[in-house]
């Protein structure tokens, strides 16, 4: 597979491995009706220290990903609202980028640009359930780099597709070719490379096999009729061959109307074989086109086919498919079609919520959003953006919930975005969550959400200086360290006893204090080891701790393995 190069590539490659975790600290104050947030979430602070720090708590359980980042346009640096390299990595080449402007005469842009969305991307494939999918908007500038890295992050074979939005209707005239559409990339975490399609013969296992595939949309009404009064209902003429030749599918078929015989057009076959076709005839279900004088058609009925839907298209603008199926639809209402939304519907959206103030450019509109976390969520799934910028997706999750009746769950992540010039301008605080506070007020939504910032790094140098995560942050992150997976049964966290939890075989422990004075008196000796021993019986112990005062013999013995709490805490008293 063709792989992409670009400056500072081997540099940033395993950054996100080398990015340290975060505390997430709540905000009281700017929590919004927290008893009903359901697990809403906004965190306010650089989206790559956010995303490590979610790893702890949503490993594997992102159903959709929406990102929308920066274009890359550099076209508007001179009114000082381009994007910045921001990422501390610590390497010459990469300092020497930080805090400029990317102008679109930057010869770099391109490069810096990949440098900082691959590490990005990296955190969120480990965010990403298995059977989720990531929706990735954007534009021309960097498209061809976005598709060539993507293969190679999330693999070739689990492409779904480029979907074309219609982002613009009005026609730009100062120039040769009015650009009005956007790209949305779409990878699967795992795609589903067999049956994509819902059909009758896989309709009982479809909806539970693995991989990510797309839902299938409400079958259109409008494109069936019932010119013959037939008493099964409206159908429509479906092509009668298929792809590829088969021996047992290629036979004569006369036109009982005018004698004329039909075999299967060059390098095809009929759809089923002959005693079948014979079948279907006598029970009317083929005709030979409207006159009766043309080839055999498979007349298709709406009733039959409504519970299958049909096929998605990559085209999203007008005329485009809203609904899709679910159990609860009224399949003998009218179809349901509109287009996605456009970025001045969603400007409008947003000076609706903001009385008429412009407070953000080129928002995304609700109803784009709305149709991607409809195909790929189920009620209850999660769904993360982590440049929420306006706060659109939690706004579409919130809007849609309301309509099915879901239970789903966002997570944002959005930037202060403070400037020199602007040191106390807050984009995540006075436009993504003041935008959801009144879309919850002005529509009504049963939600609420509760309110993040980034904490402490969870490293040497911070721990050393006196600065302490509470015992929970620590013992998630410590299981996590520990199993690769999140701590589900948080409400088992035992300070007292040091118990974190459990996973498969092994119980985990935790000896630690949020005290600096006291940390630095704890070990694993033999009184809490003997404690620990009648604890989880038939389990092997895994004990983080400052320190160990006991030998392998009595730790191999009892079950007992000592991990080092990654910190020389002690180091500060030498």
């Amino acid at each position: 597979m063709p792989t992409l190069q670009f400056k500072g590539k081997n540099i940033i490659w395993n950054h996100h491995l080398a990015v340290p975790f975060h505390t997430l600290d709540e905000v009281p104050e700017l929590h919004y009706q927290p008893e009903k947030a359901n697990g809403n979430m906004i965190i306010e602070g650089d989206n790559l220290i956010g995303l490590k720090a979610l790893l702890p708590l949503f490993t594997n359980k992102i159903k959709c990903v929406f990102i929308d980042p920066p274009y890359n346009t550099g076209n508007d640096v001179e009114e000082g609202k381009s994007w910045v390299y921001s990422d501390n990595v610590n390497n010459p080449l990469i300092k020497d980028w930080l805090g400029k402007e990317v102008s679109r005469d930057d010869l770099t842009r391109h490069d810096k640009w990949l440098c900082m969305i691959v590490p990005r991307l990296k955190l969120l494939k480990e965010l990403l359930h298995d059977d989720g999918a990531i929706f990735i908007a954007i534009d021309d500038n960097e498209y061809a780099s976005l598709k060539m890295i993507m293969d190679e992050i999330f693999l070739e074979e689990n492409f779904v597709a480029n979907i074309v939005w219609q982002a613009r209707k009005s026609v730009q005239n100062d120039t040769d070719i009015s650009v009005n559409h956007n790209y949305i990339l779409v990878y699967g975490k795992n795609r589903r490379q067999t049956d994509r399609r819902l059909k009758e013969i896989n309709a009982e296992r479809w909806y539970q096999m693995p991989g990510f595939v797309f839902r299938p949309l409400l079958l259109d009404k409008s494109k069936f009729s019932n010119p013959d009064d037939d008493p099964r209902g409206p159908w429509k003429a479906d092509p009668f061959d298929a792809p590829h030749i088969r021996e047992n599918l290629t036979y004569t078929i006369i036109n009982p109307n005018t004698g004329k015989e039909y075999l299967p057009p060059k390098g095809r076959c009929w759809r089923t074989e002959e005693k079948n076709y014979e079948k279907l005839m006598k029970d009317n279900r083929i005709l030979f086109g409207k006159k009766g004088t043309s080839g055999p058609q498979l007349k298709v009925f709406w009733d039959d086919k409504k519970e299958y839907g049909e096929v998605e298209t990559s085209w999203w603008g007008e005329g485009s498919a809203d609904t899709y199926l679910n159990e609860d639809f009224d399949f003998e209402a009218v179809s349901e079609w509109t287009n996605y939304g456009t970025t001045t519907s969603g400007s409008k959206m947003l000076q609706f919520l903001f009385d008429s103030e412009k407070v953000f450019n080129n928002p995304k509109p609700v109803e784009l959003l709305k149709h991607i976390i409809k195909q790929t969520t189920g009620k209850n799934d999660v769904i993360l953006d982590s440049f929420a910028g306006s706060g659109t997706t939690m706004n579409a999750v919130m809007e849609l919930n309301k309509e099915d009746n879901g239970n789903r769950q966002c997570i944002m992540v959005q930037m202060t975005e403070k400037t020199v010039t602007e040191p106390e301008k807050n984009i995540c605080q006075n436009i993504t969550r003041e935008r959801i506070v009144r879309a919850i007020d002005k529509f009504s939504y049963e939600s609420g959400l509760k309110y993040y910032r980034l904490g402490i790094p969870l490293d040497a140098e911070t721990m050393l200086a006196g600065q302490l995560p509470t015992y929970n942050q620590f013992a998630k992150y410590v299981y996590y360290l520990c199993t690769g997976e999140n701590l589900q049964a948080e409400d088992k966290i035992n300070e007292a006893n040091f118990y974190v939890g459990e996973y498969g075989k092994q119980a985990i422990y935790l000896v630690y204090k949020q005290d600096y004075e006291t940390l630095a008196r704890l070990a694993l000796n033999l009184t809490l080891a003997e404690k620990i021993k009648e604890q989880q019986p038939g389990k092997k112990r895994i004990v983080y701790a400052p320190s160990c005062f006991l030998d392998e013999e009595y730790l191999t013995d009892n079950q007992i393995e000592y991990v080092g709490i990654p910190y020389n805490l002690f180091q500060r008293n030498q």
